[in-house]
C-alpha cells in the first residue's frame, strides 16, 4: 500500500495560518490528495519530538508557525537530524519586518486570534450602541460598561459610537421634562453612569443650526432659550438624585470628552 503525502501543520497557537498555507500550496498540485495532520498548541520539546516521531513513516513535510525561537530553532534541528523537510512559514516575513521597518516582534504565541477576539468585541459593542441609542430598549442599561445621560444634543449618540469603537457597551437616555426617566436609571450602579452637560448659549447656537439643517424656523420651540433652560435645569435635577459625575461638553471635541470618560472610569477600576 502506498503512503499517502503527509503535511505536518505544526503551531503554538491554532494553526489556522499554517493550514490555509498548506491548502493554498496544496491546491497547486492537481489531483494530488494530501492529508494535513494536525500539532496544534505546541509549548515543549517533548511536543516538538512526538511531530518528529510521527512524520517518520510517510513520505512529509512540516509546516510550521512558531513564534517561541527555542521551540523552533529545536524543531529545525531535529527534522534536519532526521532528515525531515520543515518550512518555516512566519520567520521569513518577520524576519523581512525586522529589516525592513527596524521592528521587532513581539514572539507571543496566537496574537491573531487576539486581534480576531478584539474585532468581534467592537462589532459587539457597535451593535449594542446602535440598539441602546436615544433610550431605546431600556434594560440595556443593566448589561452596559457605561451609560450616558444628557438633553438632546450634548453628542450622546456620536460619543457612544466612538466608545464602542473602544469595545465598551454604551447606552445612552435622553433627558426629557415631559418624560420621567427610566426607573432602572435609579438602579444601576452610579459609578458607569455620567452626564454630559452644556451651557445653554451654546446648546442654543447647536439646536438652530440644526434646525437650518432640517428646514425648519429658528422660532421653533426646541432651540429658544426658555425652553433649553427647563431642560437644563430638570437634567441637573436627575444628574443629582443618580449622584453621577458630569461633564461639560460645551467646548469639547468627542475625542476629548471621550478621553475624559475613560480616564474617570479607568480611575476608578470601573473596567476591572
Amino acid at each position: 500500500m502506498t503512503k499517502k503525502e503527509t503535511v505536518f501543520v505544526v503551531s503554538d497557537s491554532i494553526g489556522e495560518t499554517a493550514e490555509l498555507m498548506v491548502k493554498a500550496v496544496a491546491s497547486q498540485f492537481f489531483g494530488q490528495e494530501v492529508e494535513i495532520k494536525h500539532f496544534s498548541y505546541v509549548e515543549n520539546k517533548q511536543d516538538i519530538n512526538n511531530v518528529i516521531t510521527n512524520s517518520k513513516y510517510s513520505p512529509s513535510i512540516i509546516a510550521y508557525t512558531i513564534v517561541l525561537q527555542d521551540l523552533k530553532h529545536h524543531l529545525d534541528h531535529r527534522a534536519e537530524e532526521e532528515g525531515i523537510l520543515a518550512v518555516d512559514l512566519m520567520y521569513p516575513l518577520m524576519d523581512a519586518f525586522t529589516q525592513t521597518f527596524n521592528m521587532q516582534p513581539n514572539r507571543q504565541p496566537g496574537q491573531m486570534r487576539k486581534l480576531d477576539e478584539n474585532y468581534f468585541k467592537r462589532v459587539e459593542a457597535i451593535e449594542f450602541a446602535v440598539k441602546y441609542d436615544d433610550g431605546q430598549e431600556i434594560r440595556g442599561l443593566k448589561q452596559a460598561d457605561i451609560v450616558l445621560i444628557g438633553v438632546s444634543r450634548t453628542s450622546k449618540t456620536p460619543l457612544s459610537m466612538y466608545l464602542a469603537n473602544k469595545q465598551f457597551k454604551v447606552a445612552n437616555v435622553p433627558l426629557i421634562p415631559e418624560l420621567p426617566p427610566p426607573q432602572k436609571l435609579f438602579t444601576i450602579p452610579r459609578r458607569k453612569c455620567v452626564g454630559l452637560i452644556i451651557s445653554p448659549e451654546k446648546l442654543n447656537e447647536i439646536r438652530k443650526e440644526r434646525l437650518k439643517s432640517m428646514g425648519l424656523t429658528n422660532s421653533a420651540n426646541y432651540a429658544s432659550l426658555d425652553r433649553i433652560f427647563e431642560e437644563l435645569a430638570c437634567a441637573e435635577d436627575i444628574m443629582k438624585k443618580i449622584g453621577c459625575p458630569t461633564i461639560d461638553v460645551s467646548n469639547k471635541a468627542i475625542e476629548e470628552t471621550a478621553d475624559l470618560i475613560l480616564a474617570m472610569f479607568n480611575k476608578r477600576g470601573s473596567f476591572a
